[in-house]
């Protein structure tokens, strides 16, 4: 990926994660990666990591052959009607991170056909952390295989079927918000039971990150996981039946249901 020429057009935060991202990794050159913003001012901290900034999309399209278009989805017409002129058949590939924007939809807008995918990271891309859910359309498997490279240095990607995109926004991207309030709420509790704020967050999201990455090393269920701390007549076993007649689970899949039915109007 050293020698293909990526811009990011659109560089609110996410864009700007992104950026950053590809910057940071071994492979890619930070030469070949251009940031565009009206406010130069806001992106000019991508400068020191070798990254060409401007405010000019066309410039950034005709020096480039992937284009990432990071702006809300009332936009991306607006922004592809513009850098119509510099998009080219067989140089470019076109990669939409707007919520709600089929391939079909985004395709039609366009004169030409290229390559178009539909991308979902989540606001850990800050820290090279997301989770991307990618699509494609007119697109090879080479074509593919580029598109995850970038999304896989700001954390990790899944190619999906365009059908569950909406619920990939919303398990990822909506997802973490989920996470964070249920952090939030143990940390409460951790205050509640004796523990200052700091240190009841320090336990707490350590305590999360090391049960993420049990998930993930050991390809477990979850379930057979908690298992292993409930004790017959222990405390993690009434506390977990309270949260459970509390509603904790069916609440939590509620809201995800919700936030869906939300996305699908």
């Amino acid at each position: 990926m050293k020698n293909e020429k990526i811009c990011v057009i659109g560089c609110g935060n996410l864009g700007k994660s992104i950026a950053k991202g590809l910057l940071e990794h071994e492979d890619f050159n930070s030469e070949n990666v251009i940031a565009t913003r009206r406010k130069l001012k806001l992106i000019e901290d991508l400068k020191p990591y070798g990254a060409e900034i401007t405010s000019d999309n066309l410039y950034a399209v005709r020096n480039s052959n992937i284009i990432l278009v990071a702006v809300k989805p009332y936009n991306v017409d607006k922004i592809i009607n513009e850098i119509k002129p510099e998009i080219k058949e067989g140089k470019h590939i076109l990669v939409s991170l707007a919520t709600g924007l089929g391939t079909n939809e985004i395709s039609e807008m366009l004169d030409y056909k290229i390559p178009v995918f539909r991308a979902m990271p989540n606001i850990a891309a800050d820290i090279g952390e997301s989770v991307t859910c990618v699509c494609g359309k007119n697109s090879s498997s080479e074509h593919t295989q580029k598109v995850k490279s970038i999304f896989d240095a700001i954390g990790e990607s899944l190619i999906i079927n365009e059908e569950l995109m909406e619920a990939a926004t919303i398990l990822g991207a909506c997802g973490i918000a989920f996470v964070f309030r249920f952090i939030r709420a143990m940390i409460q509790g951790g205050i509640q039971i004796g523990f200052d704020a700091n240190t009841a967050n320090q336990i707490v999201s350590q305590t999360v990150k090391g049960a993420a990455k049990m998930l993930q090393e050991n390809s477990n269920h979850p379930e057979s996981e908690i298992d292993k701390v409930t004790t017959p007549k222990g405390c993690t076993i009434v506390g977990l039946n309270e949260m459970e007649h509390q509603g904790f689970s069916s609440s939590l899949i509620r809201g995800i249901v919700t936030s869906f039915e939300k996305i699908e109007k």
